[in-house]
């Protein structure tokens, strides 16, 4: 018999970091709502990505931000609570906005809860690479990979657009790759 990958792999970030629209383009259709405003997505809203030898169960969550009314902590609760249960983090970084101190709060946020689950491997995401030129991408990269070194460092790193599809499958094959065990958990 064939051995087959399964995991559940979540989408991070800080809000309107391209996290739903990414979730879209892997599952292949349209499961979560996309907007420009923070705080659009209040629940997880979960999709399969379909692949022939791995089953992969995709979370997209709110952006995790510093809460600064009552719905924003429940929504930051949430986010940690799911990024506890799954196999697999990624963490998205738009490239058209420089690394600022939300992404710190949220690199900081990722190492600590990784302390205690140790082995859960976190990919570093560039999202909306096609709104920028090679140059700024290179840039930003190498931006993220420092982030990294302070947050413990990145299983990878894959810039990616989900308006194009740049990248798309590579990442979902670096997704994919995740301990093999039983189906997804629903």
């Amino acid at each position: 018999p064939r051995v087959l990958r399964a995991g559940v792999a979540c989408l991070a970030g800080r809000p309107t970091a391209g996290k739903s629209t990414l979730t879209n383009a892997l599952v292949g259709q349209k499961v979560a709502i996309t907007s420009g405003r923070p705080q659009t997505t209040r629940h997880t809203i979960r999709g399969l990505v379909p692949r022939p030898a791995a089953q992969l169960v995709l979370v997209d969550t709110p952006g995790l931000h510093r809460p600064r009314t009552l719905l924003g902590e429940r929504l930051n609760d949430l986010v940690r609570e799911t990024l506890t249960e799954v196999d697999v983090i990624a963490f998205c970084l738009p490239a058209d906005q420089k690394i600022g101190p939300g992404d710190r709060f949220i690199a900081n946020e990722l190492a600590e809860l990784m302390r205690g689950r140790r082995g859960t491997p976190v990919v570093a995401v560039v999202t909306k690479a096609d709104l920028v030129d090679r140059g700024t991408l290179a840039a930003h990269l190498l931006a993220v990979d420092r982030l990294g070194e302070t947050a413990g460092g990145w299983a990878d790193i894959v810039p990616v657009s989900a308006q194009d599809g740049y990248q798309v499958d590579v990442l979902t094959d670096v997704l994919s790759l995740i301990p093999i065990g039983a189906p997804p958990r629903p």
